[in-house]
């Protein structure tokens, strides 16, 4: 684990940041105009890692009403295995609760066993799966939920 991480909310000034980790991470990532729309979303969260000076990880969160989507993780690859994952992850719980959800469901490839084990750590539960949800390559994505109680 990293000495010291913290997570806050993005700003414009980690958007290049965080499209390079956006870049490494998938195979189809995110545009880069869709992360600086996303900052001032009602709707969205980008929440942002950082170890030392530098961001190590990021999150998206969609937040409505009751439910909230985990729709973008990542953490950069030399970070990795540093509990940047955890941190985001945590703090994502976090938010949601605060923000009135109960609910926090996530797609992630079948294929991604670390990224499973760590939702499921954090209490989420597999709830089905998505065929042919992903692209380049072509795979079934693992949908989980997370039911958050109502102290929250």
């Amino acid at each position: 684990m990293t000495a010291r991480v913290s997570v806050r909310r993005a700003m414009r000034s980690d958007l290049a940041a965080i499209r390079r980790i956006e870049e490494t991470s998938f195979s189809r990532p995110w545009k880069s105009e869709t992360f600086d729309e996303l900052l001032g979303a009602p709707a969205m969260e980008v929440l942002v890692a950082v170890a030392g000076a530098e961001v190590a990880g990021y999150a998206v969160l969609v937040v409505r009403e009751r439910e909230a989507e985990l729709a973008n993780l990542a953490v950069s690859g030399p970070h990795r295995g540093e509990g940047i994952g955890q941190a985001l992850v945590a703090r994502a719980i976090a938010l949601c609760g605060g923000r009135g959800a109960r609910r926090i469901l996530l797609a992630v490839r079948a294929s991604n066993r670390a990224a499973i084990r760590l939702y499921l750590r954090y209490g989420f539960r597999t709830i089905g799966s998505h065929g042919s949800y992903y692209e380049d390559p072509p795979e079934d994505a693992c949908i989980m939920l997370l039911t958050l109680p109502e102290e929250c």
